[in-house]
């Protein structure tokens, strides 16, 4: 008869070299794809500097050269002392806690880099990793605040 058996696998039924081909070329063609995403950096009308996956429309922005970059559970203190300015902040752009701790740092001139985990999916994963649960996150060096409270950013930062 000419059925195909449900589970071809189970029956030792095998594929004709051509259908072999086809499934290899196929295989291989996924493996061998590798994951490209451009950061731009952009600066807004404040002067914070912003890296994202989607450059703010209407500003002009620069493609960042980032290479080998990996995605990984590393300790904070190792984190911030090799590649993250003194202040990080994961938010988002609706948050009003995120909103206070900005006027905050822009009233103080504290430089900080701000990651928008809705808008970039590197940051949101970074936030993942680090166990983020709430917004905003803030990284001072080694030291890690959730939410916003200027007392307890000054306690870590000062």
């Amino acid at each position: 008869m000419g059925f195909a058996p449900r589970y071809p696998w189970r029956t030792g039924w095998k594929l004709q070299e051509p259908e072999r081909m086809k499934y290899l070329v196929l295989i291989g063609v996924v493996f061998s794809c590798s994951a490209h995403a451009e950061i731009y950096k952009w600066t807004d009308p404040s002067g914070q500097v912003h890296y994202g996956e989607r450059p703010e429309p209407g500003r002009p922005a620069q493609t960042v050269d980032v290479e080998d970059a990996q995605v990984g559970s590393v300790p904070i203190g190792q984190a911030a002392a090799k590649t993250a300015p003194k202040v990080v902040m994961y938010a988002t752009s609706w948050c009003p806690y995120c909103r206070k701790a900005r006027t905050y740092f822009r009233d103080n001139r504290i430089a900080y880099t701000e990651y928008d985990i809705e808008r970039d999916r590197g940051a949101k994963r970074r936030y993942d990793a680090l166990g983020g649960r709430g917004i905003p996150v803030i990284l001072v060096g080694d030291k890690r605040l959730d939410g916003f409270d200027v007392s307890g950013f000054e306690s870590l930062y000062r």
